[in-house]
């Protein structure tokens, strides 16, 4: 018997309601389903003063979701679409991302268009595209004590009573340079349209194979944006006296003391991501992002009188 999964965002009604009834039409084409929160993918965060709790990468996936699993389907928004491939990535499993939210960047569908879609995967009309994910780390000694998979980006900065931060970062073998700035961002190609581009980094196509270093209001006029080889890993020491506060995906976190050090580096595991229709980035970015709109003020070609 052939096995999916729905991961779904269940605050809010219509995910759920979506989800039993995918999985009451899958059941009757003789499909093995298997539902699960996309909360198993929220990691929470860890404060000064206490145990730093976290599990590993590759234990994040759902009860029945594992590498004998055809597709999965997310129902939900962009923040259940990060969640859903924390889960699953290391099984390798593509999904199918349903947009229930609102801006749903990282979404291939809508609710009304989720009947044809259907019966695209069930007709095996689909192609897969993986995207890079990162792996972050944080070492306390020689321990590691907090570890997580990240599709968009990382983020170190300072906390919200504490001044301006300095970071030494090392890029692979290069020499490692210094940082003033209120925080730092490493962004993947998918990541380079989310908090990134708020911060002022470029725009990355997802096929390119690079990283970028992102300055959160650096006080330097000479530090800016820096793309990179994804093949360099990363890592960064905070030269402070004070805890700094470390975010993956905008969503979970852990507190990184003086003494610790932020290690990052491409992860074996990509987010596969199904695609129902080529995916035609450029569109993607002026649908959502109003990116390459024509001009409507540009001067008429007709001569005045």
């Amino acid at each position: 018997m052939p096995k999916a999964g729905i991961i779904y965002n269940d605050v809010k009604p219509i995910a759920c309601r979506i989800a039993q009834e995918l999985q009451d039409k899958l059941a009757a084409r003789g499909w093995e389903v298997c539902l699960a929160s996309g909360i198993g993918g929220i990691l929470g965060f860890s404060k000064v003063g206490r145990p730093i709790c976290h599990t590993p990468i590759d234990r994040l996936a759902p009860p029945g979701f594992d590498r004998d699993m055809e597709f999965g389907i997310v129902l939900g928004g962009d923040g259940t679409v990060l969640s859903a491939f924390r889960q699953v990535a290391p099984c390798g499993i593509p999904l199918l991302t349903v947009n229930t939210g609102h801006m749903g960047f990282l979404t291939e569908a809508y609710v009304n268009q989720l009947p044809q879609a259907i019966d695209a995967l069930l007709d095996n009309k689909y192609v897969v595209e993986e995207r890079a994910m990162l792996s972050v780390q944080v070492w306390r000694d020689e321990s590691l004590v907090w570890e997580a998979l990240c599709l968009n980006e990382m983020v170190l900065h300072r906390e919200p009573l504490t001044s301006m931060c300095h970071f030494e970062i090392e890029l692979g073998s290069h020499a490692p340079v210094d940082i003033a700035a209120d925080g730092v961002i490493i962004s993947t190609p998918t990541g380079s349209t989310a908090y990134s581009l708020s911060a002022g980094g470029p725009v990355v196509a997802p096929g390119v194979a690079a990283l970028q270093l992102v300055p959160i209001c650096p006080h330097s006029l000479a530090s800016r944006a820096l793309v990179f080889a994804d093949t360099e890993p990363v890592t960064i020491y905070p030269a402070n006296s004070n805890p700094l506060v470390l975010v993956v995906d905008g969503n979970a976190g852990c507190s990184v003391l003086p003494e610790d050090r932020v290690r990052m580096l491409r992860s074996p595991y990509s987010a596969r991501f199904i695609r129902l229709r080529p995916n035609e980035f450029f569109h993607v970015l002026r649908e959502k992002l109003g990116w390459g709109l024509p001009h409507v003020a540009k001067p008429s070609s007709v001569e005045l009188p």
